[in-house]
């Protein structure tokens, strides 16, 4: 038994008019369940950075995700095997994704880092690299070589290599090998890629299953197929197409993805409807997880169209520049107005941090470049993006979530007029 299962709860368009493709469910995992739509904060080297595991679990988080070329980097996997895995490494004792390292031949390749939300109306070229960016990764139709960013050694991933990684790692949840391509690449580029992300997924399927059946001492780990495609509807449906149908027969033993990840570089003005074409083609009966999106707006335009979880490292990351999220919107604390501002960052917020400390001190902290203020503030935007999702199901299961909506949005966006709902 996979000891892995999903089930879908209650869906956004019943009782309505509307299509939506939204619904809710419940992941389950060998260290327990996950109830969809849910955010999964980014843990990025065994750690969201600044905050305690048992904080991430305090704040409502219901699993983690890390990532694979990082642990693989540095301490190395077979490390993290002999610890018993991601989980017990950390000390977390919920559900555990990690992604493939594919997202890194996107972020080293071409110099782009973690910028997946792009514009597809500019220049189309196989050659495009960052301003001042030096290419650290070469792919093939074998696999990807790149250069380490900590001390400059070269390296090989292969699907076969990313998943004899991912199982070291031990993650309840891990995603096949795939190369995630930019917006700017050419119309042709992203044809043969997506043909490649196939073959590779075929070739993470059966390493899967042979290290599956080798590693019977560790729990069962899911697999999730990546999509591609970019901004082109006929490749993202191919693509969908190819990976749900997919059953690859090894050992007289049919098999096949577990979910799917919903990756790639994602045209943040068609975002909606891209993820409404994965949607329409994948299994009704099978989790979907949109890569790397955390923006309120999104999430909601996500979760309306049919993803069930979302990773992204925006909520921590934004609060180590000191920018923290309120229901009004965005705001730097470490600003003027906030030095005498003894109240909590947000008055509606339910968080350690809102709970027991100021603006007032945070400000100070981040002014005095005290450790403890990217704490204090990670915390807090990690429970505003974690609950809002939470609150998301919520009105799913309620049957208010178009009112949530525009309500939520109304308030978070009020001084951005190119942001408000359409």
């Amino acid at each position: 038994m996979s000891q892995f299962s999903f089930a879908v709860g209650k869906r956004l368009a019943e009782g309505s008019t509307s299509e939506a493709l939204g619904r809710t469910g419940t992941i389950r995992t060998p260290h327990g369940d996950i109830q969809t739509p849910a955010f999964i904060p980014v843990g990025t080297k065994a750690t969201v950075k600044s905050v305690l595991p048992g904080s991430m679990k305090e704040l409502g988080a219901q699993a983690l995700l890390a990532n694979a070329y990082h642990l693989y980097l540095q301490p190395g996997p077979e490390i993290v095997d002999e610890a018993g895995g991601l989980g017990s490494f950390m000390n977390w004792p919920g559900p555990t994704f990690t992604d493939s390292g594919g997202f890194q031949v996107l972020s080293l390749g071409v110099g782009f880092k973690k910028v997946i939300a792009m514009n597809s109306e500019t220049f189309r070229s196989d050659e495009v690299i960052a301003p001042k960016k030096e290419r650290l990764a070469h792919v093939d139709n074998d696999g990807v070589t790149f250069k380490s960013h900590l001390d400059g050694s070269m390296h090989r991933f292969t699907p076969e290599v990313s998943m004899q990684i991912q199982h070291q790692l031990g993650a309840d949840i891990m995603f096949a090998f795939d190369e995630c391509t930019t917006l700017h690449n050419t119309r042709k580029y992203q044809e043969s890629s997506l043909e490649r992300t196939r073959l590779w997924a075929q070739r993470c399927l059966i390493e899967h299953h042979r290290l599956t059946t080798e590693r019977t001492h560790r729990p069962y780990q899911a697999l999730f197929g990546v999509l591609q495609g970019a901004q082109y509807e006929d490749l993202r449906r191919k693509g969908a197409q190819d990976l749900s149908a997919m059953k690859m027969a090894v050992d007289k033993t049919e098999v096949e993805f577990d979910g799917f990840g919903l990756g790639g570089a994602l045209d943040k003005e068609k975002l909606g409807t891209i993820i409404s074409w994965l949607a329409e083609e994948l299994p009704d009966n099978k989790p979907r997880h949109l890569l790397g999106i955390g923006e309120p707006d999104d999430l909601f335009v996500g979760v309306e169209n049919g993803a069930d979880t979302f990773d992204c490292v925006a909520p921590s990351r934004q609060a180590r520049t000191s920018a923290v999220f309120t229901v009004n919107g965005r705001v730097n604390i470490s600003n003027a107005p906030y030095r005498r501002a003894f109240s909590p960052i947000d008055e509606n917020c339910d968080c350690y941090t809102c709970a027991n400390y100021t603006s007032a001190y945070i400000n100070h902290l981040f002014r005095a470049k005290e450790m403890v203020a990217s704490t204090l503030a990670t915390i807090h935007n990690e429970r505003f993006i974690v609950r809002l999702v939470d609150q998301m199901r919520a009105a799913i299961e309620k049957g208010d979530f178009f009112e949530f909506k525009k309500d939520f949005l109304g308030r978070f966006y009020s001084s951005d007029l190119k942001r408000a709902l359409s």
